[in-house]
């Protein structure tokens, strides 16, 4: 298992199970640093495709989101969080076959919201949407 959790990018079990909606997404680590945030790959299937033959928005912001997830629980050291919201912005189509990188760094953290930015590019390294989102910390009242 932990094996299929370093390549899914959970490294080790520190990000717990990978989720179905990661899973499915057939996401891999590319790379992980404090300094530099979080990079995940995903192919770009053909059930994800629109049809003018380019992936569906929803999966990408779906992609962004599967990023910012794990990235949230490795900064904040919790998985007790929430997207509040995320921004998107499409720059160019991506096709079947090709496949989505994602890079994402946080840009800030505070006691309860953590501000995530990412980049998503093609093969040919090529800009194809941008994203950014706030998550909240779930604080649980002391008992």
């Amino acid at each position: 298992m932990a094996n299929q959790q370093k390549r899914y990018g959970y490294m080790d079990g520190e990000l717990g199970t990978p989720p179905p909606c990661y899973l499915s997404m057939q996401a891999r680590l590319l790379s992980y640093s404090p300094e530099e945030g979080l990079r995940i790959a995903m192919p770009v299937l053909d059930h994800y495709l629109n049809p003018a033959g380019s992936m569906q928005g929803g999966f990408i912001m779906a992609a962004f989101d599967n990023v910012f997830g794990p990235l949230c629980i490795l900064a904040s050291g919790t998985s007790a969080s929430a997207a509040v919201d995320m921004g998107l912005s499409f720059h160019r189509p991506i096709f079947s076959g090709d496949e989505l990188v994602i890079a994402a760094q946080v840009q800030s953290r505070g006691k309860t919201i953590v501000n995530m930015v990412a980049q998503a590019y093609n093969r040919d390294n090529k800009l194809v949407a941008s994203a950014s989102t706030n998550y909240i910390l779930l604080i649980k009242p002391a008992e």
